[in-house]
């Protein structure tokens, strides 16, 4: 099994920072990908950011210049730095890792199990 935790979820006001951790463990092989993902009430899953296991980054136009994202590939952490959070950033917030188990075995997608940010005055 893996087993993806988050944390650093939490209210702010609007122009604020917030910092989310998400830790992966269990039977790993190799993490590819990890990113973040948020569900606002009333809207489709949106991909926040990516960052590939060599370090590449990719980013929603939405959260472009106000987020980053890292990772720590010995410790299989994944961080997403959130700066000038705006109320639209309300959502709940998923880490994502595309992990290879067994060497022998294909990528999977497992998922934590959100952590609520909210942005309000």
């Amino acid at each position: 099994q893996v087993r993806l935790v988050e944390s650093g979820g939490g209210l702010v006001q609007p122009g604020g920072s917030l910092r989310l951790s998400c830790a992966a463990s269990g039977s790993i092989f190799r993490i590819n990908d990890m990113g973040w993902y948020r569900l606002a009430p009333g809207k489709q899953r949106e991909l926040v950011a990516v960052i590939t296991r060599g370090g590449s980054t990719n980013f929603a136009d939405s959260v472009k210049g106000r987020f980053t994202i890292s990772r720590d590939n010995a410790q299989n952490t994944v961080y997403l730095q959130m700066n000038s959070l705006k109320p639209e950033d309300t959502a709940v917030y998923y880490c994502n890792a595309k992990t290879i188990r067994f060497v022998s075995q294909g990528e999977y997608d497992y998922w934590g199990q959100g952590t609520q940010v909210t942005v309000s005055s």
